[in-house]
């Protein structure tokens, strides 16, 4: 039995789902998004939408929870969005953008500028005396993480100072350092 699966999924309003040959594509005020499925039968009735299984074998049971939760997070992304912070902790980093270009001073010889997806939003926020804020927005979560783990692996957190990229909200396992 999944818990996952088994739940239906609660479609606001101004949100549209069809689904034909095993694609689904969810239209909303943000966007548009598509997904393949197989394994799996969807349907819809009266606001709510419900993925079942026709069988109790493994990868049935694998693909119902998984097959809900992407319907979830594609009609949750088309009517609110989702939004990524990543913050940058060490002395002298800053980030820019202009349009889609992102260009991130990380303590190396040269800026490393980074083109974004048309579907990613950034913005740039810089407060004097706090660390500064890159935050992504889009309809696609996929996307948005991808995008976001990209960046931070320009310049990941390291355990002794916490310099590096972090996610706004990440705690961070620090070590001592050396004793004397």
């Amino acid at each position: 039995m999944s818990r996952i699966g088994n739940n239906p999924i609660a479609i606001p309003e101004g949100v549209t789902i069809e689904i034909s040959d095993n694609i689904i594509s969810v239209k909303g005020k943000l966007g548009e998004l598509t997904q393949e499925f197989s394994g799996v039968a969807i349907k819809i009735e009266d606001e709510q939408a419900w993925v079942t299984r026709p069988s109790d074998s493994n990868e049935h049971k694998a693909k119902h929870g998984l097959y809900r939760s992407l319907i979830v997070n594609m009609v949750e992304g088309v009517s609110k969005g989702w939004t990524k912070e990543l913050e940058l902790v060490g002395v002298g980093y800053r980030a820019i953008n202009q349009g889609q270009k992102l260009e991130l001073a990380l303590g190396f010889s040269h800026n490393i500028v980074f083109n974004l997806a048309s579907e990613v939003k950034v913005e740039t926020i810089s407060v004097k005396g706090k660390n500064p804020i890159v935050k992504l927005t889009s309809h696609d979560k996929q996307l948005v993480g991808h995008i976001a783990a990209k960046i931070r692996s320009f310049r990941r957190p390291e355990p002794y100072k916490g310099k590096g990229i972090k996610f706004v909200g990440e705690i961070l396992r620090r070590k001592a350092g050396k004793s004397a």
